[in-house]
């Protein structure tokens, strides 16, 4: 009996680290398509250059458009609409990013910074994958962390849009790509050990996470290494 026991828990076992291998590969793909539209969003809004993406009236349409899509995502995120929509929502936010990237490109070593903030973003991502997948530790106890310093990072960048503190914005900055990164760990550890099945959940919260990297690391680029 005790040998047919091992061999069903052993059976259970694979059966579960084969389950939680496709989320994650099916994530990573995922994630890695999610650039693309991110990209056209981002050149479209750059040749554009929209007027409604800047100042308070860009943080009504970024709230609205964000958590529209995201409310709409994890509605349908056990069917192909789900896809659909979180394309659109990457889309959408390279949208959002196109502002940064006109300011930035405005600098005569714009692309070289942009390139900059890809490399780091994907130096951080690259690491914390891998440390996810070594220490294969339940990091559950690190989410209401993580969520409080988002919490505090989101309230400070609205209070900012109007306050214009060129310091707060820096501050911000600096505790997002801390507190975001450590959300790749968390993100990817919750997959690893089977605390995320879907995969367009996981991929949303990645993406985000490698988002608000990006973004804050090449706006700090900006302050410290553009070059007029």
């Amino acid at each position: 009996m005790q040998p047919e026991i091992q061999t069903l828990q052993t059976a259970q076992g694979g059966t579960v680290a084969t389950q939680q291998n496709r989320v994650l590969r099916n994530t990573y793909t995922l994630l890695a398509i999610s650039l693309v539209p991110t990209v056209a969003g981002a050149a479209l809004g750059m040749a554009l250059k929209l007027p409604f993406l800047t100042g308070w009236m860009g943080l009504v349409v970024f709230l609205v458009g964000a958590f529209g899509f995201m409310f709409a995502i994890e509605k349908n995120k056990n069917n192909g609409l789900g896809v659909a929509l979180l394309l659109g929502f990457t889309f959408f936010m390279g949208l959002m990013l196109s502002n940064l990237l006109n300011r930035i490109t405005m600098f005569s070593n714009g692309g070289q910074l942009i390139a900059l903030a890809f490399g780091g973003t994907s130096i951080i991502f690259f690491g914390m994958a891998t440390l996810a997948s070594t220490i294969k530790k339940d990091l559950s106890g690190m989410g209401k962390f993580l969520f409080v310093g988002a919490l505090i990072i989101f309230v400070a960048a609205i209070a900012n849009v109007f306050l214009q503190i060129p310091a707060l914005m820096l501050a911000i900055s600096v505790l997002a790509i801390g507190i975001f990164s450590a959300f790749m760990l968390y993100d990817i550890n919750r997959i690893i050990t089977g605390g995320e099945t879907n995969y367009i959940s996981a991929t949303l919260a990645i993406y985000l996470d490698v988002y608000n990297v990006f973004s804050n690391l090449l706006a700090i680029l900006g302050i410290f290494g553009g070059d007029d």
